[in-house]
């Protein structure tokens, strides 16, 4: 903290004026109190325990003063003037509205320097009341750091807590209310977003991956686990355009974009097809990245994701299977005889243009292209579950 300010040498305090400084200490603190009711509109929407606690710290300042005025030199009051008032008074009234009070309770001084100070010396009162308010201004700028870096603290504290809750599937009051306090508008869709990074981040650089990440999307959590980078956002419609653009916040290695959900109560769905896409990045070298997890579904089925098995099923077996037109029994023998157009015809005993035909319906079904390498292998794993299922195949364990 800045050291004290010391009267000028040539400044003599009269007692007779000390005297009546602390006399009229009660009248500042009544007359202060006055002045912020009239003129600071802000003040009277105040709670009235913290307009208490207002008064209690303009009381301390005048008390502060009149020790600081007796003896400059050793004084230790200035300090302890926020003292009496408890932390959270930070977050009801901001650094500006406390200048705002030392500079109101300035000009009550002043106001009244004429009834306080001795004939002769009201200049000489002014002036130490200036000089006086600059270390006030410098103690509440001190309070106010304090706060700020508790309370980054804090956040960061709960938002890992958040962010490990999520990752894990958690949906409890507990969570919403972690959020909510974590300052989430919730308004719109959500996606979760995991990588790694050669180095774990320190406080600077994950502060610079959230404000980074916070100018492209309204809403963002981050988790930083060891070696593993875990972004929640939420937003609009650019969410995966902000998500491809984070990329480079990344280390090497793949970056993994989970499916959107409506909300950040469905972020563990998220979160869950992400963690499993990561963990399965490796069996496909050839992956985009970003790569998105559900472009990894055959490889997340290997490592044992049973939302893959499930959505390959539903999206490419089941509407296959139900369609009319002999298309899945096309797709068979199309991925059976090699992917030959050829060779599958004359397996159905059809025309090479009926199997093509039937490919593309194959293709409008399920929204994989069986003549695309990458498509063909995962529709040929949907096909291969789908037809463990309808013979119901047990899985070993």
């Amino acid at each position: 903290m800045t050291p004290p300010l010391a009267m000028p040498d040539d400044a003599h305090v009269d007692d007779e004026n000390l005297r009546r400084v602390r006399e009229g200490a009660s009248m500042l603190t009544k007359a202060a109190l006055a002045q912020l009711d009239a003129e600071l509109s802000w003040y009277r929407d105040l709670q009235a325990d913290d307009r208490s606690w207002i008064g209690v710290v303009v009381s301390s300042a005048v008390s502060a003063f009149i020790e600081w005025y007796t003896d400059p030199a050793n004084a230790t009051g200035v300090g302890e003037i926020f003292s009496a008032a408890p932390p959270e008074l930070t977050q009801a009234i901001s650094l500006q509205q406390t200048l705002q009070l030392v500079r109101l309770a300035v000009e009550v001084v002043e106001a009244h320097s004429d009834r306080l100070a001795v004939p002769g010396q009201e200049r000489d009162l002014r002036e130490a009341v200036l000089r006086y308010s600059r270390e006030v201004a410098f103690s509440a700028a001190e309070v106010y750091a304090r706060a700020a870096e508790m309370r980054g603290a804090w956040d960061a504290r709960l938002e890992a807590l958040t962010v490990d809750a999520l990752m894990r599937g958690e949906n409890d009051d507990a969570v919403r209310s972690r959020v909510a306090a974590l300052g989430w508008s919730g308004a719109a869709n959500v996606l979760v977003m995991v990588g790694t990074t050669t180095t774990r981040l320190d406080e600077v650089r994950s502060a610079e991956l959230r404000r980074a990440t916070r100018r492209l999307v309204d809403d963002v959590l981050v988790g930083i686990q060891s070696d593993r980078v875990v972004l929640v956002l939420g937003g609009g419609d650019n969410l995966l355009e902000a998500a491809r653009s984070l990329v480079a916040r990344f280390g090497p290695g793949p970056v993994v974009i989970g499916p959107v959900v409506g909300s950040i109560s469905e972020a563990g769905r998220s979160a869950a097809a992400a963690l499993a896409a990561l963990a399965a990045a490796p069996a496909w070298p050839q992956a985009p990245r970003p790569v998105h997890a559900d472009d990894l579904l055959p490889e997340r089925v290997l490592v044992g994701d049973r939302l893959a098995r499930r959505t390959l099923v539903d999206t490419a077996y089941a509407p296959l299977s139900a369609s009319t037109g002999s298309v899945l029994e096309t797709l068979s023998a199309y991925l059976g005889t090699g992917r030959s157009l050829e060779a599958a015809a004359r397996s159905l005993y059809v025309h090479p243009n009926t199997v093509r035909y039937r490919l593309r319906k194959v293709a409008e079904l399920t929204g994989w292209d069986p003549l695309d390498a990458r498509e063909s292998f995962v529709l040929q794993v949907a096909l291969a579950l789908g037809e463990l299922e309808r013979h119901e195949i047990p899985r070993l364990p």
